[in-house]
């Protein structure tokens, strides 16, 4: 079963994505490159391309709906860690739903989570 978040990308092209700048500093553990950022505050910058009228992060990579992924993921800021696909862990997630309408593409289901080959299903029990 393929990630849903693999074929959207809608929250990388929807929210600002703003973070503390230590995020950017090696020195302090920071991961995400700093050039990919610009500067919001004293405190906090943005990843590239959220800032605009049409917010698009500078990480995001393929086409919304389609096809789409982080290009950053394993080193991506803690806000983007944080927002959880609707219904991966059983809880609905109303940023993951915003940015899906916001494309034009339908909120996850619990359905969304199932594998259609059934391989997820719980094993059947045994006869003795």
């Amino acid at each position: 079963m393929a990630h849903p978040c693999l074929s959207c990308g809608a929250c990388c092209a929807f929210f600002r994505i703003a973070f503390h700048w230590s995020e950017t500093d090696p020195f302090l553990g920071g991961t995400v490159p700093a050039d990919l950022t610009e500067q919001l505050d004293p405190h906090r910058v943005v990843m590239r391309g959220t800032q605009s009228k049409q917010p698009r992060c500078v990480a995001l990579k393929g086409t919304i709906g389609e096809a789409a992924y982080c290009g950053i993921h394993p080193i991506k800021p803690s806000v983007c860690r944080e927002v959880e696909p609707s219904w991966e862990f059983g809880r609905h997630s109303l940023q993951c739903d915003k940015g899906r309408i916001a494309h034009g593409l339908r909120p996850l289901t619990p359905e969304d989570w199932l594998d259609p080959s059934g391989d997820n299903a719980p094993p059947l029990p045994q006869s003795a």
